[in-house]
């Protein structure tokens, strides 16, 4: 859908430009707007490999472990079908770590293994089994403690305080992630009670 709307919006805009005789104007925004795009991922490229290195040594090192046993009661309760799947439970870890620092780029090939290795455990293969749709769910509301990505953005863009809205993404993303989780515990309770 979206490969066909984006050309739509480009040459709307081209044809919009032409018209109203802003040609000029269209081109010179689209070359201020390629150099700070590249501006934007050099930043973000430095802000990924510190935190990607940082979550290597994580995972190499014994804090793993005490990561995972602080974390193991809200995956326990998460995810009650993993009980014996320590791999699976290893890795939403993980991914929950980099989504809570606030690192999207760096928890989505977590999230990937994490899918993977839960698919594997999975008996109906054509559907999501109940802690895969929690995984996606927790994914999608991404609790961010340190939201290092927006921070790394509106410094690169010349804020004068970039971290100011750590406190309201804090309300954002716990309120998502608390009514997000509770939708889903609640579909999974009316499912089992179906298949009952």
């Amino acid at each position: 859908m979206l490969n066909k709307l984006w050309p739509i919006f480009i040459i709307v805009s081209f044809v919009y430009g032409i018209f109203t005789g802003r040609v000029e104007q269209m081109s010179n925004s689209i070359f201020e707007s390629t150099a700070s795009a590249v501006q934007l991922s050099i930043t973000f490229l430095g802000t990924i490999c510190l935190w990607n290195g940082m979550m290597e040594i994580v995972r190499k090192t014994s804090l793993m472990e005490k990561l995972t046993h602080l974390l193991r009661p809200a995956i326990g309760f998460l995810f009650p079908e993993l009980k014996h799947n320590e791999k699976a439970k290893e890795e939403i870890t993980l991914n929950m770590i980099a989504n809570i620092l606030g690192l999207g780029n760096a928890a989505t090939p977590l999230g990937l293994k994490a899918m993977k290795t839960m698919q594997k455990d999975n008996p109906k293969k054509d559907t999501v089994s109940h802690s895969m749709a929690m995984f996606i769910v927790i994914n999608t509301a991404s609790i961010q403690i340190i939201p290092t990505t927006v921070i790394a953005i509106r410094a690169s863009l010349g804020s004068s305080n970039p971290s100011y809205v750590i406190f309201p993404i804090w309300i954002a993303t716990i309120g998502a992630a608390g009514v997000a989780i509770l939708a889903t515990k609640c579909f999974i309770r009316r499912e089992e009670r179906k298949k009952r």
